[in-house]
């Protein structure tokens, strides 16, 4: 069927909005269904599984007010989550020299370990939900990704 000759394509800016509309449907239940599995299957939450993450990238540790930052969330929020790993002997907080009032978080042995099991299954979640993919349509979805953050034209900085 031919288009009818007064009936313009859509803008690109549709297009775009569009796409965007179903990278955040899709993101949004993704999150979700990692909070439930989370919560369901470990009783912990995805904040906690972050907090975690972070540490583990950081084997040194980290300062309370990096690892905020590097969450992009208050410091408080960091603050209630390392509290109940350390009272759980999975993180431990330590004084930095010369400054009494930093403190390095660090994963503990036990903490190490239980994020280990909790990452695994984690990316056997994502496997699992991303399945319909090919690898090749990861590699190709990958680099569009890529070239879209890069390309920006954002008004804010990462």
């Amino acid at each position: 069927m031919k288009p009818c000759p007064t009936e313009r394509p859509e803008p690109q800016s549709k297009e775009r909005l569009r796409l965007w509309l179903k990278l955040l449907t899709l993101t949004t239940a993704i999150e979700t269904d990692l909070r439930r599995k989370l919560r369901e299957e470990h009783d912990t939450t995805l904040p906690r599984f972050d907090v975690m993450a972070a540490l583990a990238r950081h084997p040194e540790g980290l300062k309370m007010s990096a690892l905020s930052g590097y969450l992009k969330v208050s410091n408080g929020n960091v603050t209630g989550i390392v509290d109940r790993l350390t009272a759980e002997g999975l993180a431990l907080r330590v004084a930095v020299p010369g400054d009494r009032r930093a403190q390095i978080a660090r994963l503990t042995g036990q903490g190490q370990a239980a994020f280990a099991a909790l990452a695994a299954e984690h990316e056997a979640w994502i496997d699992r939900r991303l399945g319909a993919l090919s690898p090749a349509d990861v590699q190709a979805l990958g680099a569009l990704l890529d070239r879209a953050r890069a390309g920006g034209g954002s008004d804010e900085p990462d």
